[in-house]
């Protein structure tokens, strides 16, 4: 009696194909960052034949995989496996908001709080005008009121601290 063991040449399911797929775009983008080779499923075809007999059934295989991953392409049209496509649109959205807000990342590593006690009835409206304010310009990278007064982040919180005690008339 012969021993049947599974072949390897023998058409692979659309389930195998899409986990083929996945193992290959993933290996991809932790190898270069993302993926800069595969746009169709033609694409794939090389790596399958290496695997299975080149035939039409295959070749239509690998496509309803494809299909059925449903991956998003990116600006150059190739896939995107690590994200669904809400999540790309998600991205590119609030890429386009952080632009539109010229954001820009800033590390507190450098910067020391310094805090102002004030009374929190008028707290919020202080901040307003100390932000409105020239003369507090470059003094501080962020302010934000807190129960009890004001918190700043400062480079300098020796320069701010004589600044505000300078407003404050006892």
């Amino acid at each position: 009696m012969e021993a049947k063991s599974p072949s390897l040449r023998k058409n692979p399911s659309r389930e195998t194909c899409e986990g083929i797929i996945r193992r290959i775009l993933m290996t991809e983008v932790l190898e270069k960052g993302k993926n800069e080779h595969f746009r169709t499923a033609a694409d794939f075809m090389k790596y399958f034949e290496s695997l299975y007999p080149a035939s039409d059934a295959l070749t239509k295989q690998v496509q309803r995989a494809i299909r059925s991953l449903n991956m998003p392409k990116d600006e150059l049209g190739y896939f995107i496996p690590n994200k669904t496509a809400e999540q790309l649109e998600q991205e590119q959205e609030l890429t386009y908001i952080f632009k539109k807000a010229n954001a820009d990342v800033c590390r507190m590593d450098d910067y020391q709080p310094l805090f102002l006690k004030a009374d929190d009835a008028v707290s919020s409206y202080l901040l307003s005008r100390i932000t409105d304010s020239p003369l507090f310009q470059g003094k501080y990278l962020t302010a934000y009121t807190v129960p009890g007064g004001i918190l700043f982040y400062t480079k300098n919180p020796n320069q701010l601290e004589i600044l505000l005690k300078s407003l404050i008339v006892r």
